[in-house]
């Protein structure tokens, strides 16, 4: 099983960027212009290899390969991303990798393209940013390029990567070390690990919330020992924890509504599944179903936070009551939005600048457009 630290190590340590992998201080697919760089990395490295993996590395310093890191990226609707705008798509996959060094915040991206094995070639299937449908892109060293349709596909680095990937193995040392090591930081909540499939180590430690008939965890970190794969849930985050013989569920859940009227609704489920021969596969499913208001009582909400956002612009103080009420805003918008109110996200966007000034309200904002980009990627 590979170790994905050493892999990482390996990988910086093997070479400048090459034909099976690259490096990136960061990755941004919140612009067309950074979804456009990045699908055109997956593409050259795609097609520039078609019998073995190729990497994308994130989180480090181009010009002395220091590993510097970048912030958990929680978004798991990548493939869908690289589905959508490539045709024949390899699988892809990103992975938040922890290194000792790096501060609790920060981890290393690690992006693999798997091999397709049937050299098929990877193209840009529509227009994004200043790249036409139906581009090819190839690897020329450490350079992704435009190639001609008619290119011709071949093994190249096969002998590379495997001697890459077996020097990135496990060892039982490292397996121990690394469950003391996440026992010791996270001693304050109640730290557990679960051996599957006599080989798989998972470790994991949250704070425990009782609502009503429901056990919630907040602050969750998970950790795939072997595979040095990490998963975490903030102090915002509720979530249910639940695991079997061969997998580890975990079900996140959002707290919304209107005024004092508010319930926990699932939003998303994220499993491992442990498999027979030493491999698993993480899935994430949405299982959002937004709340449904009556129209006219919405409206009544609607029309009273619209009111609560033309006080901020004009910058007339907020009472008590409003500053309260200010805290549900965002919530309203989203729920508004998804019962078909087509200005609401507007005025969603409209609030943000005036809402920093409120912690409480910025943090509901922060939420709220988390829960509207899962829903928007699945």
């Amino acid at each position: 099983m590979i170790n994905k630290r050493l892999l990482i190590k390996n990988l910086l340590a093997h070479n400048d960027e090459n034909s099976f992998y690259d490096k990136k201080l960061k990755l941004n697919i919140g612009s067309q212009e950074g979804k456009a760089k990045f699908l055109k990395h997956i593409c050259s490295l795609s097609n520039s290899n078609p019998t073995n993996n190729a990497y994308l590395v994130i989180g480090v310093q181009d010009e002395d390969n220091s590993i510097v890191g970048v912030d958990f990226f929680d978004d798991a609707k990548i493939q869908n991303l690289v589905n959508a705008y490539l045709e024949n798509p390899p699988i892809v996959a990103y992975e938040n990798i922890p290194f000792p060094h790096l501060s609790k915040n920060k981890v290393v991206g690690l992006v693999s393209i798997r091999p397709k094995n049937d050299y098929s070639i990877c193209s840009l299937r529509k227009n994004i940013w200043k790249y036409y449908g139906g581009t090819v892109f190839m690897r020329e060293g450490s350079i992704s390029k435009p190639k001609a349709f008619d290119i011709v596909i071949k093994e190249m680095n096969s002998n590379q990567v495997t001697a890459i990937e077996k020097h990135s193995e496990n060892n039982i040392e490292l397996t121990l070390d690394g469950v003391f090591d996440f026992m010791k930081q996270n001693e304050a909540y109640q730290p557990k690990y679960k051996v599957f499939k006599e080989y798989f180590v998972l470790c994991w430690a949250g704070k425990k919330k009782h609502k009503k008939q429901q056990t919630f965890y907040s602050r969750v970190n998970i950790e795939l020992v072997n595979e040095q794969v990490k998963l975490f849930y903030s102090n915002y985050d509720e979530v249910e924890i639940e695991m079997g013989k061969d997998y580890f569920e975990i079900l996140e859940y959002v707290h919304l509504g209107l005024q004092k009227s508010f319930k926990y609704y699932p939003l998303e489920k994220v499993r491992i599944d442990f498999k027979n021969n030493m491999t698993y596969d993480i899935s994430s499913e949405l299982v959002f179903q937004p709340p449904v208001y009556d129209a006219k009582s919405l409206h009544h909400y609607y029309n009273m936070n619209t009111t609560l956002l033309q006080k901020l612009k004009k910058q007339i103080q907020l009472n008590e009551t409003e500053k309260k009420d200010l805290i549900n805003l965002p919530s309203l918008y989203l729920i508004s939005h998804l019962n078909g109110f087509k200005e609401a996200l507007d005025k969603l966007e409209e609030a943000k600048p005036f809402l920093r000034s409120y912690p409480k309200a910025y943090e509901k904002y922060k939420e709220n457009m988390r829960i509207l980009r899962k829903i928007k990627y699945n």
